[in-house]
């Protein structure tokens, strides 16, 4: 006071200030902070989070220094570190994790009563090294620089060897009250192990040994059915493959029996959807054989040196032969049908665009097959030669892809992207041919009305297999994506809190993709929905049975009419009565 007093006598130009009064004011508010501050009085509750009972301590309070406001945010967060606390990295991990999460609360001592530094040093030197191991780091939010010292002037806790709370003096030791505690509920173990429903995979010699794992345990399988879906999802997936793929056969089967009866009427450009139903034929005929044979049989194996009984789905394998088969009747022709998609397009570009006659694409039809047949084969040969047949636990059936992500994208995805993204090029560059010949023709006064029926037809067909293709990659994009997850919540979770999370593939979207698998096949038979192939059949039961055709009740000129008006051409192919034959140098 003195000090500050010589100091305003020495300044006689500045103006007179009450220092009293201001040194009055600032003990005032000093000492009301203090009594504001000290009337916050911190509420005890008992600890409801199950990983911190029984610790030494049974009171706590909200909100903690993390700003959880109740104690169910608590458990959501410190739970987090529980396969740290299952291995014990640390004895002390539990003890400053509940520290810091559920602070202890003391009906006598209203102010916080942190961990020591001590505590949380030994917690991370012990589970730290395994934290980096993984990529993660010590959480800054709980860095030991931040803590009091034991011995220090701010009180703290520390565990001694016996694991009980205590107290550094020279605070004393608070004498517990007795209290019921209520029974605490299942904890839920997230060791990640390979647990039921997954399938073990013992040390006895076995060919998956050493090979298969579920992320991120080893030698633990898939079960043979898919576990995120129940009973009745799987008797369902039964009916539904059933259902598409017998639709399927028989339209495709309809088609491929139109043009064995009359191949003279389908000529290039058009020649390519009949092959395209071809192969849906067989595609669903593989479908077939799995709804006949039945899930298990197709797509799993059991050992006794795998789990006992337990059934698991197939891995890495090129047998038994009906797993065999079904994966060359769909991978095989499936692979086949997309390239005649892109040869389908690529004709009718070098018609439309190019100008060229039926005669003039025919006579590269060789180069066609070469390609539609030699790929696909060069690419299943290379998958049976890897041994990358496994066994689909949703649709029972035998592919490539359904367990390993790397075959998923090589042998399936990725083709399909390509296949899709040419088939599309060609086609956009043959609808802008079309219409730049519609308005030519327009402009010399022609009439339009067969060219304009068969792009519409032409525009119909794309959409029917385009955007059925388009979905399927987007499911199995999808699939690849967040198998990883699915796979890590059956090893690491316990089902309770799978269904708590959500966490699992969507089963609609399963049920899409093999919708749209198959629904391509159906559509195939468009083509030919038309006048013309009841004149076909017509001939056909004619010549079979000659004594039908005397009970005609129609000439075939009003079939033959019929069929013109609802084609759009006569039965030369695409370039009847629009282009002329193509000059012999496209030949």
């Amino acid at each position: 006071m003195f000090y500050m007093a010589s100091m305003v006598r020495q300044v006689p130009s500045s103006p007179v200030f009450p220092w009293p009064l201001m040194l009055l004011l600032l003990l005032l508010f000093r000492y009301a902070g203090l009594t504001f501050g000290a009337s916050k009085d911190l509420v005890c509750e008992p600890i409801t989070v199950p990983m911190c009972r029984g610790i030494g301590y049974n009171l706590t309070y909200m909100p903690n220094q993390f700003n959880h406001d109740t104690q169910e945010e608590v458990g959501l967060e410190v739970h987090q570190f529980w396969p740290l606390v299952r291995i014990r990295c640390s004895p002390d991990l539990l003890f400053f994790l509940c520290s810091m999460y559920t602070p202890i609360c003391l009906p006598d001592y209203r102010k916080p009563l942190p961990p020591c530094r001590s505590v949380c040093e030994r917690a991370k030197r012990g589970c730290s090294p395994l934290m980096s191991q993984y990529g993660f780091e010590w959480p800054e939010r709980m860095s030991c620089e931040q803590l009091p010292q034991l011995g220090d002037e701010t009180l703290c806790m520390d565990q001694n060897s016996s694991e009980t709370t205590t107290l550094a003096p020279p605070f004393p030791k608070p004498t517990p009250k007795p209290r019921t505690r209520p029974p605490s509920p299942p904890q839920c173990d997230r060791e990640c192990r390979c647990r039921d429903p997954l399938v073990p995979i013992k040390r006895e010699p076995h060919t998956l040994y050493s090979q298969v794992h579920t992320s991120p345990v080893p030698n633990c399988a898939q079960p043979c059915h898919q576990p995120y879906f129940s009973a009745d999802e799987r008797a369902f997936t039964s009916f539904w493959l059933g259902l598409w793929s017998v639709l399927c056969f028989i339209s495709t089967l309809t088609t491929v029996a139109t043009f064995l009866i009359d191949m003279e009427r389908f000529k290039y450009p058009e020649r390519p959807i009949i092959f395209l139903a071809a192969c849906y034929l067989f595609v669903s005929l593989g479908y077939i054989i799995r709804l006949v044979a039945g899930h298990e049989r197709v797509a799993c194996g059991a050992s006794n040196s795998v789990g006992g009984d337990q059934q698991y789905v197939l891995y890495d394998t090129t047998g038994p032969a009906l797993c065999t088969l079904v994966f060359l009747l769909v991978y095989f022709f499936g692979m086949a049908s997309s390239i005649w998609w892109v040869v389908l397009s690529f004709t009718w570009f070098l018609a439309a665009g190019m100008k060229w006659g039926s005669e003039a694409i025919a006579g590269y039809s060789q180069y066609f097959h070469l390609a539609a047949w030699l790929i696909p084969s060069v690419k299943t040969i290379v998958v049976l030669a890897l041994s990358s047949v496994d066994g689909d636990p949703v649709a029972g059936i035998c592919y490539v892809g359904n367990q390993s992500l790397e075959n998923l994208r090589g042998f399936v995805l990725a083709p399909l992207v390509v296949y899709l993204f040419t088939g599309s090029l060609f086609l956009l560059a043959g609808f802008v041919s079309l219409f730049r010949i519609r308005s030519i023709i327009k402009q010399g006064g022609t009439k339009t009305d067969k060219l304009e029926r068969l792009m519409i037809r032409i525009g119909l067909f794309t959409v029917l297999y385009t955007v059925p293709a388009t979905i399927v990659v987007a499911c199995l994009v999808y699939e690849q994506y967040y198998r990883p997850s699915w796979e890590r919540a059956l090893a690491c979770s316990c089902p309770s809190e799978r269904q708590r999370s959500g966490v699992g593939p969507d089963y609609a979207i399963f049920m899409l993709k093999y919708f749209m698998c198959l629904v391509v096949g159906i559509t195939s038979g468009v083509w030919i929905w038309s006048g013309k192939t009841v004149e076909s059949w017509r001939r056909f039961v004619a010549r079979c049975c000659p004594c039908w055709l005397q009970k005609a009740t129609a000439p075939p000129s009003m079939y033959s009419e019929a069929s013109t008006a609802l084609t759009g051409h006569t039965g030369t192919g695409l370039t009847s009565g629009i282009y002329h034959k193509a000059a012999p140098s496209h030949i």
